[in-house]
């Protein structure tokens, strides 16, 4: 990461009018990728995984699929493991990392969001923001509509009910729901 955006991001700093212009040409240049995604005719999930892969920067892997509409705004920022399948209508806002672990069910639509914005009023009036990583540890589901929030990670062979809202860590082998998403019990084999 050698720009001053990256930096940046990956250091979890505040994205100000130093790095608006580099931050919009970046968001502008994703959205013309994830528009060709959701439009292009895509014969094959081949040709599905290539977009996708050209959206992150990353190949994804031949047992994953990212299935359209979907939606991010810098791309760069997703990670997505092997045997993953992330359904229909999902937006990822990746200002911070996004780690998708291996054998990860992703309802559709989902939401993974990892921008911040100040609490105080008259700072969030400068237009600044920054990041918090969202990680989903390997053989996760999260149901349709669930909703995760900045710096939050769920652990892995956890479950999300549908519609959650997951406004804190979830540990290993846990099953939540709500909102704000709660514990309900234990996962069973």
């Amino acid at each position: 990461m050698d720009s001053p955006l990256r930096k940046v991001l990956e250091s979890g700093g505040w994205i100000d009018s130093d790095c608006w212009d580099e931050y919009n040409a970046a968001v502008t240049e994703c959205g013309r990728k994830v528009q060709r995604y959701n439009t292009a005719p895509l014969n094959s999930q081949d040709e599905m995984r290539a977009a996708f892969s050209d959206i992150t920067g990353r190949r994804i892997d031949d047992s994953s699929i990212v299935i359209f509409p979907f939606r991010c705004d810098l791309g760069f920022n997703i990670r997505v493991g092997k045997d993953v399948i992330v359904n229909y209508d999902c937006t990822f806002l990746d200002t911070a990392m996004i780690t998708i672990g291996d054998h990860c069910l992703i309802g559709p639509g989902c939401h993974l969001v990892t921008a911040v914005h100040p609490k105080d009023y008259l700072e969030r009036r400068t237009g600044r923001f920054r990041g918090e990583p969202i990680a989903i540890g390997e053989d996760s589901w999260l149901g349709a509509n669930v909703t995760v929030l900045p710096g939050v990670s769920v652990g892995k062979r956890c479950i999300i009910g549908a519609g959650s809202v997951v406004t804190k860590d979830v540990p290993d082998d846990s099953v939540y729901a709500g909102n704000p998403a709660r514990p309900i019990g234990m996962k069973e084999d």
